[in-house]
């Protein structure tokens, strides 16, 4: 008997529970900047976004700004991707970001700039969570211009 009881309890937290919550397990410490694993099940909805550039600050323009200006961007622009899929930047699981060397960064990339545009969009009010992600330095991306390159995969 305990256990028919048992098993109706879970039937009925696995019915009221949400669909993401289903398909997609996130693992990290509360309120941490990122996770340390994002566990996609069987039957999830997976989305993979190409890598994504900021869009000029001004349409037409050649200010793209600097580091945090350019996360925002790009980061605007996949939550209109996503929208487009059906999936917020709730359902993202994993991000690589691509940063070159800022000006007057003496060679190295802007990281704390990227962590503050990353904060404006995970772990705040409208989204509570947060991915997984790999940051890395590399040479150049497509143009002069850019500073930073995000691919993602969202999943739920």
């Amino acid at each position: 008997m305990k256990s028919i009881i048992l098993a109706a309890a879970g039937l009925a937290l696995a019915i009221a529970a949400p669909a993401t919550a289903q398909n997609v397990e996130k693992v990290g410490t509360p309120g941490g900047r990122i996770l340390t694993a994002a566990k996609v099940k069987a039957g999830a909805t997976t989305v993979y976004l190409s890598g994504n550039l900021a869009s000029p600050a001004t349409p037409g323009g050649n200010d793209y700004g600097d580091t945090k200006a350019q996360t925002i961007s790009t980061l605007k622009k996949i939550k209109e991707l996503l929208a487009a899929h059906g999936m917020t930047m709730k359902d993202i699981v994993r991000m690589d970001a691509y940063l070159v060397a800022a000006p007057g960064m003496d060679g190295k990339m802007d990281f704390a700039g990227f962590n503050a545009g990353f904060a404006e969009f995970f772990n705040n009010a409208e989204n509570p969570t947060t991915t997984t992600r790999t940051t890395m330095q590399v040479a150049a991306l497509a143009g002069p211009q850019f500073l930073v390159e995000l691919t993602v995969i969202a999943a739920k």
